[in-house]
C-alpha cells in the first residue's frame, strides 16, 4: 500500500444519486485489508461534485490510518453527502443513502461524521441493515482520545509536566470540541475557545471558566496548544507561518492541507500530532460496543491514545523524521503485514 501523492488510491468509489429525493453522495471504500471500511457519514455542503469526491477520498485515507494504528480489525473508508436544496426531505434522502450502502455488500461501515449523528445512523439503518452504532454518541470517547493524546504531547513538548495552566485553544466546540474543553478545564488548563456560532463559543467559555477567541483571530492567537475540532485543512501554505502555538494536536480530521506541512511545523518547533493517531477515540469506542468491552477495557484502550503519541514523538525525534511520517509508516506496515502474500 503505498502513501499517496495526491488522493489515495481509493479499492471502490461509489457515486450515488438518487433522483426522487435530490441524493448526490460519494462512498470511498479506501482499503478492507484489516476488515469492513469504518468511517463516518459526511453531511455539507460542496462547491462541486469534484470536491465531494476528493475530501471523501482524503478521509476515507485517514480512516485506514487510525483503524490500523487503533488495532481494532476494521478498514476504513468515508462517505459524504452534497447538502443542497434539492434535498427537500432529510429523512428520505437517509433512506436512499442506505440502500446505496447495502449494496456495497458489508463492505462500508457507516458512522456518524460532521452533520450527522445517532438519530440519522438509525434512519440509515432502517435501508442499510447494519451501521457501526447507532445507540450512543461517540463524541465523549473522541474527546477522552485527545485530551490522552495532549496530556503526552504537552509533557513531550517540554511544554509543562501536566495540563495545569496550560493554554489550549479549542477550535470548534460542537460535541467533540465542547466536551475535549470540559476535560481539559477539569484538569486546570486555560481554556481558549473559537466557533463560527458565536453563542455557542460564549456558552461554552462561560461553562468552562474560558475565554472566547473570535474565528478569524485562531491562527494567530498565542497559546500552548492548538486543538482544531471542526473543519478539515485549517493548516495550509497560507496559516502555518502564523501559526502561534507550540503543539497542533485536535479531533479535526485532515488538519494538513499536504503533508509537507508537516515538516514546516516541524522546522518551526511546533510538535504536530498526527489527526489519525489523537482522534481515533470514537471508533475504539465503536469496536467496544460490538464486542461488549468492559468498562475497564474501553478506558485503556482510549488511554492508550497517549501511549501511541508518545511513540510516535519518541520515534520522530530519534529518526528525525517528521511525526506524520512515523504514523503514517506504522500504520502503512500494519496494512501490509495483513496483505496476503
Amino acid at each position: 500500500m503505498a502513501a499517496p501523492e495526491d488522493l489515495p488510491d481509493t479499492e471502490q468509489l461509489v457515486v450515488c444519486r438518487d433522483r426522487p429525493t435530490g441524493l448526490v453522495a460519494i462512498i470511498a471504500i479506501d482499503d478492507t485489508t484489516l476488515g469492513p471500511a469504518l468511517g463516518g457519514i459526511r453531511f455539507k455542503p460542496y462547491p462541486s461534485e469534484a470536491a465531494a469526491v476528493a475530501e471523501a477520498q482524503r478521509l476515507g485515507r485517514a480512516m485506514t490510518l487510525k483503524n490500523a494504528l487503533a488495532d481494532i480489525a476494521f478498514g476504513g473508508g468515508k462517505s459524504v453527502i452534497l447538502a443542497s436544496d434539492a434535498i427537500v426531505d432529510r429523512e428520505a434522502a437517509l433512506l436512499a443513502f442506505g440502500r446505496f450502502v447495502a449494496r456495497c455488500g458489508g463492505a462500508y461501515l457507516p458512522a456518524a461524521d460532521m452533520g450527522t449523528g445517532v438519530e440519522d445512523l438509525q434512519v440509515v439503518a432502517r435501508t442499510a441493515g447494519e451501521v457501526s452504532c447507532d445507540d450512543e454518541d461517540p463524541s465523549t470517547a473522541t474527546a477522552i482520545g485527545v485530551h490522552a493524546a495532549i496530556e503526552v504531547a504537552v509533557r513531550a513538548g517540554d511544554v509543562a509536566p501536566g495540563l495545569a495552566g496550560v493554554s489550549v485553544l479549542v477550535q470548534g466546540v460542537g460535541h467533540v470540541g465542547a466536551a475535549l474543553a470540559r476535560l481539559l478545564a477539569a484538569d486546570g488548563a486555560r481554556v481558549l475557545v473559537a466557533d463560527a456560532d458565536a453563542g455557542r463559543a460564549a456558552s461554552v467559555a462561560a461553562e468552562v471558566g474560558g475565554a472566547v477567541v473570535a474565528p478569524d483571530d485562531v491562527i494567530g492567537t498565542p497559546c500552548d496548544v492548538y486543538a482544531p475540532c471542526a473543519v478539515a485543512r485549517v493548516v495550509d501554505d497560507a496559516t502555518v507561518g502564523r501559526l502561534a502555538a507550540r503543539i497542533v494536536a485536535g479531533a479535526a480530521n485532515d488538519v494538513l492541507d499536504h503533508p509537507g506541512l508537516a515538516g514546516e511545523l516541524a522546522a518551526r518547533g511546533i510538535l504536530y500530532v498526527p489527526d489519525f493517531v489523537a482522534n481515533a477515540g470514537g471508533v475504539i469506542n465503536v469496536r467496544a460496543l460490538r464486542d461488549g468491552w468492559s468498562p475497564e477495557r474501553r478506558a485503556a484502550a482510549l488511554a492508550a491514545i497517549g501511549t501511541r503519541c508518545g511513540e510516535v514523538v519518541h520515534e520522530a525525534r530519534a529518526t528525525g523524521a517528521t511525526t506524520l511520517e512515523v504514523a503514517e509508516a506504522a500504520a502503512y506496515a500494519k496494512v501490509g503485514r495483513a496483505r496476503p502474500a
